[in-house]
């Protein structure tokens, strides 16, 4: 009844489809006006030359099996006139009964009642009792990711459309979605934003402040998130009642500088978990190369552990007998003072005085920009558009202004020289040119590049990057931090810290004996129980029933553990 119901309203205030029915109505009658017609003058003809009396039922029923081409036979004119309106009668059927009314009642019924029933699809309400649910304003390139991490979790969610074909649409396409204006509060209501998890604004700043606005009428206490492009705009958003403001574009560019190489060898740190603090380190120029993990001695001489190797966009499991290599990049953890000690370490190594070369200077590049000057690092801007360069020109060391694809420019700027370069252009293609073009321009550099669409990543690491990340995939990791009450870690593209319950099968087990590690490539980083959570657990933990893994691995590696384990 509901679907009917959502289906009659959908006919009833839909503009286009009134005027459909209305259309429908007056042929229809036209159609009844002519058999009337047509029947009143077989009486006529009849009666008049034929000399032949039939009731009015007779007439009605020769009319319509002429006009319809059954045909019976069993009344027929014998006079020319009453012949020759017979042929009127038979080629006005054919028009009227067999061409013409098919098309109208498919246009002007079953069309729009067809389309009444796709767009019933996506509820306008959600389920009375829904609870713990994230609501999103908008899907853009992150909804991908963020659903199957909610589906994942189990966490219900919903998309809110104001058009209800594109909200069906949506749910054709697996998605939760419902109908409803994001500037209606009516619509918070009825998708219970009071006892909701999280509320997502995604669109532009003014809508998102009318968004925050509305959504906080209905729900005062419950977190939400506005996303912007405009640092401007923070404090509007957080004055409208924003809880958590996200100016990923900005934070993607200081993501990025934290991956490049300058000046010296080092760590770069990308998250926080509990007290264990993880970082990244290049192995390029340092005495790491060419040993194994198990020679190197890390966690003997600094108590750091390594939890991960990145090959070439990979992360792979840190297996003892794994050699590095000058390409390899370490994802390590410990405490704040095992980090600080091994990062003394490494200071001395890979010294490279000369600046980073920073292709693009949009809204990414110049956050980059400011984050890199920040720590003393020089920075050679390439950018084409004369405006941008004149913004930058106070923050990096040199602005060149031109096309990044002429090589006479890049040799000025420092191609040859400089220990890493920073892609920040907003087009894929661009980027995974540039990232080719500059391997073949200097093998020793570190190429770090951000990318808009996940489906250009292999591209790009094919290209020669050492480092890729996307605003989505930032975009995804912070909302997840906000969900899941965390700080925020950026691990990579396709790599996150996840969470599993212990399997009964490894329940008693140590760490080392359930093979984990080797057999699906995660990277136990914490276990959790419910008195304390032990960060870098030895091989020697044992696990126990009711306490949680810490992974950090990509989606494959965990269906890898719960095909294994589960």
């Amino acid at each position: 009844m509901k679907t009917l119901s959502t289906q009659l309203s959908f006919f009833l205030h839909d503009v286009e489809m009134r005027q459909n029915l209305r259309l429908l109505a007056k042929y229809l009658l036209a159609l009844v006006f002519v058999i009337v017609l047509f029947t009143v003058v077989f009486h006529v003809i009849m009666w008049r030359i034929e000399g032949k009396e039939h009731s009015w039922i007779t007439g009605l029923y020769w009319t319509l099996t002429v006009m319809s081409t059954l045909g019976f036979g069993d009344i027929t004119f014998e006079s020319d006139i009453g012949r020759l309106f017979s042929v009127v009668v038979l080629v006005t059927g054919i028009i009227m009964l067999l061409i013409v009314l098919p098309f109208a009642f498919i246009r002007f019924f079953y069309a729009p009642w067809l389309e009444a029933q796709i767009h019933s699809r996506a509820p306008n309400e959600l389920p009375k009792g829904m609870t713990g649910h994230v609501i999103l304003t908008s899907r853009d390139a992150m909804t991908d990711g963020l659903t199957a991490r909610f589906r994942r979790e189990n966490i219900p969610y919903v998309l809110i459309n104001e058009d209800p074909g594109t909200a069906s649409d949506w749910v054709g396409e697996g998605y939760s979605a419902a109908v409803g204006d994001v500037d209606s509060k009516e619509t918070y209501v009825r998708m219970r934003a009071d006892s909701a998890r999280l509320v997502v604004a995604g669109r532009s700043d003014m809508v998102n402040t009318n968004i925050t606005l509305t959504a906080r009428e209905v729900a005062e206490h419950v977190p939400i998130a506005a996303i912007t492009n405009d640092d401007d705009a923070v404090d509007i958003l957080e004055l409208s009642g924003a809880t958590h403001v996200l100016p990923l574009k900005r934070w993607l560019g200081e993501q990025l500088s934290n991956r490049i190489n300058a000046q010296s060898a080092g760590l770069y740190p990308i998250g926080v978990y509990e007290d264990l603090r993880i970082a990244d380190l290049p192995v390029h120029n340092t005495p790491l190369a060419g040993k194994t993990i198990r020679e190197t001695r890390l966690r003997n001489l600094t108590g750091v552990s390594i939890v991960g190797v990145w090959e070439r966009g990979r992360i792979v499991a840190a297996l003892p007998d794994k050699r590095l290599s000058g390409q390899h990049v370490l994802v390590v953890a410990g405490n704040e003072d095992q980090l600080s000690e091994l990062d003394d370490m490494l200071v001395i190594y890979d010294v490279n005085p000369n600046a980073v070369l920073l292709i693009g200077g949009g809204t990414v590049g110049a956050a980059a920009a400011r984050a890199l000057a920040k720590k003393g690092v020089r920075v050679h801007l390439v950018e084409r558009d004369a405006r941008r360069c004149q913004l930058l020109r106070s923050t990096c060391h040199k602005v060149f202004h031109g096309d990044a694809s002429d090589y006479d420019l890049l040799q000025e700027a420092g191609i040859s020289e400089a220990p890493s370069v920073l892609l920040t252009t907003n087009d894929d293609a661009i980027n995974v040119y540039l990232a080719a073009y500059c391997r073949r321009l200097n093998r020793d550099l570190r190429i770090v590049s951000r990318i808009t669409y996940e489906r250009n990543l292999e591209a790009i690491y094919r290209a020669g990057a050492d480092f890729v990340l996307s605003y989505s995939t930032l975009g995804l990791d912070v909302i997840m931090s906000i969900i899941n009450d965390r700080d925020l870690i950026v691990l990579g593209e396709g790599v996150d810290l996840i969470g599993r319950p212990v399997p009964r099968s490894l329940e008693g087990m140590t760490l080392a004996e359930s093979g984990i590690g080797a057999r699906t490539g995660l990277n136990v980083i914490a276990i959790k129980s419910d008195t304390a959570t032990r960060t870098a657990p030895p091989g020697s933990t044992v696990l126990e029933a009711g306490a949680e893994l810490v992974f950090i691995g990509t989606d494959s590696q965990s269906r890898a553990f719960s095909d294994m384990f589960a």
